[in-house]
């Protein structure tokens, strides 16, 4: 049986670990991830098309200058997208944001495990649990930087836009800005978790291995005679 201090550091573990998975259910599921909003100018009217969305789904609004505004849209970001450089980068955001879901409740299950039982010597020990923490971290960082690089660089949400309002093509559209949600945010907090979930580990790792250490030099230090009887 482990000792209590070794299932009290794991648990605390498990708590962080579970916290990063539940975020990161919370943030896949949101819409909260970007808000933008898109000025349109054509010889019938102007005024600007608003788009908020997250990794799955999003909603949008049309705003007139002369005070008319068109009712939500609901939409699905990828059935909305056409076969497009945005679409395909968007799949690969939400690739890696399930590939750090899926290591976050690694993670989150071999630290529960460590905290039951001695698996010292093997992958289920410590090393699995830094494995899939930082996998986890790894992953939620890269779907961030694609995320923020589809945006800018592919034009994600003015893709949206004219797929949304095909009346209003690229041509009216006259700048952008772009708002990031507490979404898109709290991916920052997934990775602190991880890093929280490993820097816990580390030091009871190491308190255990100066505890090792410390037992080893009574018996290093002892008579060889004392030793032998």
């Amino acid at each position: 049986m482990p000792t209590a201090k070794k299932t009290l550091t794991f648990l605390l573990s498990f708590v962080t670990s579970l916290g990063a998975f539940i975020v990161l259910c919370f943030v896949l599921a949101t819409q909260q991830w970007i808000r933008s909003t898109i000025a349109i100018n054509d010889s019938s009217s102007n005024g600007s098309v608003i788009i908020t969305y997250g990794l799955l789904r999003g909603k949008s609004i049309q705003e007139l200058n002369h005070g008319l505004a068109e009712s939500d849209k609901n939409f699905e970001v990828l059935g909305t997208l056409t076969n497009s450089s945005p679409k395909t980068l968007h799949s690969v955001v939400i690739v890696f944001l399930a590939l750090g879901l899926f290591s976050s409740l690694l993670s989150a299950g071999f630290t529960f495990c460590n905290s039951v039982s001695n698996p010292y010597q093997t992958f289920l020990g410590p090393t699995g649990v830094y494995t899939w923490s930082g996998l986890s971290a790894s992953f939620t960082f890269i779907t961030m930087v694609l995320f923020v690089g589809n945006t800018q660089s592919n034009h994600l949400s003015e893709e949206l836009a004219q797929k949304l309002y095909p009346l209003y093509p690229a041509t009216t559209q006259q700048g952008t800005s772009h708002t990031y949600g507490y979404s898109f945010w709290l991916t920052l907090l997934v990775i602190l978790l991880n890093v929280v979930t490993t820097v816990i580990i580390i030091f009871y790792q190491k308190a255990r291995y100066q505890r090792k250490q410390e037992q080893r030099k009574p018996m290093e230090s002892a008579p060889r005679d004392g030793i032998l009887f």
